[in-house]
């Protein structure tokens, strides 16, 4: 589209206003700023107070303004249309307003294209020449997992996207780059001194190898629970590991960076000694391996279908209208060995890897297994009726009652369906209301036997409310 070079092209920016003369730009008017110290960036105007004065604040980003207090002159980037002077051959200077006799101008040269696989760094607070010819700017965030990024230009992450950009060139340095490149010759400088990390003696006197460490805690847990296993020791998690800090070896957890996915290092600071640290691994993994016992975890057997079974029986018994054939689009169980240790392990329906569902005994493994085929047969039973009584603003915690619904199920059966929120989220509970509410023999015993299912201290209504409805108490059969 553009025929002119951008390596060669110089933008001349002339006739600035001065914030001492009290001349501001309009409200939101996104300016080329030059600020008492000589360092250059842009932004969008936003007065205070009336807006007739000279205070305020040129907004870049979310929490990224300059005060007009620290700004010398500005020029308004909103004026102009490059697209006929980029169209002609062999231009490399564009004069933006008049050039005249004592007048204050700047020069921005050295630009860069995307097109020549040329990025702005990180934080980098750039000057941009757009494919549609206007002028704008911006300050570069690279995508966390992917190979491009945009130029945020306003709150909210408001930005210009790399592919709107025909040009760019950086303006000057500001706290956020500074501050980003002292992050990035952080990195390098700890790169290179965990080149060759030092070693203390007295702290890694058993080597660099963090299982010797783990080994040697699981001889002092076997002398209590005789079925502790390294794989058992490191479902605590995060596990620890021996890795490189400034220059030499520390005992410390590692997790990734928000921003880059670099390695954080968490070092251990609890003692001084290798004794000492394997002290703390046996204190450490202790719960975990107390309550990984394979005899209570697997108390009924290896086959899995002996807990589906009981699982199955113990909903049938309120879920009266559930069969097997209902259960085809939730988990799939198995017992399998993982890193040498029987574990439960689980997958959706449509999934091909099991993962491990790590419970600590037979009864909250079959606990879990029945919440899946409530939900499931509930999913399943067709709702044939519904009432919703009324109710007036309620608050629960910080959230606020949106919905209370009673349904009527084919099967004859009764649920509730509860909606809460605030102004940003919400949620939904439904619960089954089970057959031994329903063998109370009034409206109120009723009433207390189901407020033990759905408390109206928890989620909105209670006795109070539900007693004097006699819509809901026919609804409800009495």
């Amino acid at each position: 589209m553009f025929i002119v070079n951008y390596k060669d092209l110089r933008l001349s920016f002339n006739e600035f206003h001065d914030i001492s003369d009290k001349d501001m730009p309009q409200y939101g008017e996104f300016c080329l700023l030059e600020l008492k110290n000589g360092d250059y960036t842009a932004g969008s105007w936003h007065p205070s107070g009336n807006g007739r004065g000279a205070s305020g604040m040129f907004i870049r980003g979310t929490a990224d303004s300059i005060n007009s207090e620290e700004i010398e002159r500005w020029h308004s980037l909103e004026r102009y249309d490059l697209t006929e002077n980029l169209k002609e051959e062999g231009v490399n200077w564009i004069n933006l307003g008049p050039k005249t006799e004592g007048c204050r101008g700047v020069q921005f040269k050295n630009f860069k294209s995307f097109a020549d696989k040329k990025k702005p760094k990180n934080e980098q607070y750039c000057l941009l020449i757009m494919k549609d010819g206007s002028l704008a700017a911006g300050r570069w965030n690279k995508w966390r997992h992917e190979a491009g990024g945009a130029f945020i230009y306003a709150p909210a992450l408001s930005s210009h996207s790399s592919d709107k950009v025909w040009a760019w060139t950086p303006l000057s340095i500001d706290q956020d780059f500074a501050m980003e490149i002292e992050r990035e010759n952080e990195k390098k400088r700890e790169k290179k001194l965990n080149k060759t990390p030092s070693t203390d003696p007295e702290m890694f006197k058993y080597g660099t190898d963090i299982d010797v460490y783990y080994e040697k805690a699981l001889e002092k847990l076997r002398e209590k629970f005789t079925w502790a296993t390294l794989p058992m020791m490191k479902k605590r998690t995060p596990v620890w590991q021996i890795a490189p800090l400034h220059g030499k070896y520390v005992f410390g957890q590692i997790s990734k960076n928000y921003y880059d996915d670099s390695d954080i290092v968490t070092p251990w600071t609890e003692g001084t000694t290798a004794d000492e640290f394997i002290d703390f691994l046996f204190k450490y993994t202790r719960d975990t391996v107390e309550h990984s016992n394979p005899e209570e975890k697997f108390k009924f057997g290896t086959d899995i279908n002996v807990y589906l079974e009981k699982a199955f029986n113990n909903v049938k018994k309120d879920y009266r209208w559930l069969d097997k054939k209902m259960l085809g689009k939730t988990w799939r169980y198995d017992i399998r060995k993982v890193d040498g240790d029987l574990e439960f392990v689980r997958k959706y329906w449509n999934e091909s890897k099991y993962s491990v569902f790590d419970v600590e005994s037979a009864e909250r493994f079959i606990e879990c297994v029945e919440s899946d085929y409530q939900s499931m047969a509930l999913q399943a039973n067709e709702i044939v009726d519904s009432y919703e009584p009324p109710f007036g603003h309620i608050s629960l915690y910080g959230w606020n009652l949106e919905r209370y619904v009673f349904y009527k199920l084919k099967s004859g059966d009764y649920k509730v369906s509860v909606t809460a929120g605030d102004r940003t989220t919400g949620g939904s509970r439904d619960f089954f209301i089970t057959p031994y509410c329903f063998e109370a023999k009034t409206y109120e015993e009723f009433l207390d036997r189901y407020l033990e299912i759905v408390p109206g201290y928890s989620f909105g209504l209670g006795k109070e409310d539900l007693l004097p409805n006699k819509d809901l108490k026919n609804f409800l059969g009495y």
